[in-house]
């Protein structure tokens, strides 16, 4: 009996030092964030689940547990998604700003901050569009080349983003990053549709990406309503 008992007690205790643990450390410069609470929250059986919650106080904020394995997260304040952050074994340093949120200190981490680096630098570009519109025609450029000029630099730069998150994507096909980056770009869209980047990306993807529950769901529906609206 005492055999089959430290038989026992030492799988046990062998399936829970596989666990990974994750440590974030976070801070923020937002005066509005003081005294709010955080919540971590990843992707489960279709829909986003909390799985840790912090306040922050003094602009400081920390999240930790244990993993079976890496994992895409968002940290939210309320029902708002504040940015995505990697689980994954390590110390991730979380700041919070106004006008921008990194986590880095560890490899996965550091390299969605470069991407959304990137990201946030694309949009400030399209974000100046329409103040540069203002500044031509103040300055007396013709309104139809105006606009054509805007029209022209608006489409590279939005070709320019599609590139950008596609290449990133098909980088990532193989870790937590991609079917993390492709969940964030289709909830935007209204309803599920394989659009021509959308085919890009899944075309050629490997078992990882294309088996992941999120991936797999969503082709799935976008394919059914493909076929539901065929002919209209």
């Amino acid at each position: 009996m005492n055999k089959l008992y430290c038989l026992l007690l030492s799988t046990l205790l062998a399936l829970v030092s596989c666990k990974s643990q994750y440590m974030v450390r976070g801070s923020s410069n937002v005066d509005d964030l003081e005294g709010q609470v955080l919540t971590l929250k990843v992707y489960v059986d279709g829909e986003m689940k909390s799985i840790d919650s912090t306040r922050v106080v003094h602009g400081r904020f920390d999240f930790g547990g244990s993993m079976d394995s890496t994992m895409l997260a968002n940290v939210f304040l309320g029902d708002l998604s504040v940015m995505p952050i990697v689980l994954e074994e390590g110390e991730v340093r979380l700041s919070i700003g106004e006008s921008q949120q990194t986590a880095t200190g560890t490899p996965l981490n550091d390299t969605l901050s470069g991407f959304i680096q990137r990201k946030t630098q694309l949009d400030a570009r399209m974000a100046e569009l329409p103040h540069l519109q203002s500044q031509m025609i103040m300055d007396g450029t013709d309104y139809d080349e105006v606009m054509y000029e805007l029209g022209k630099q608006s489409k590279e730069l939005a070709d320019e983003n599609d590139q950008l998150i596609t290449r990133f994507i098909r980088a990532n096909y193989n870790n937590v990053l991609g079917p993390g980056i492709f969940m964030i770009l289709t909830s935007s869209l209204p309803y599920p549709v394989l659009t021509p980047q959308l085919e890009e990306i899944i075309t050629n993807a490997p078992p990882y990406f294309l088996g992941h529950p999120y991936v797999k769901e969503y082709i799935k529906k976008a394919k059914e309503y493909q076929e539901k609206t065929k002919g209209y």
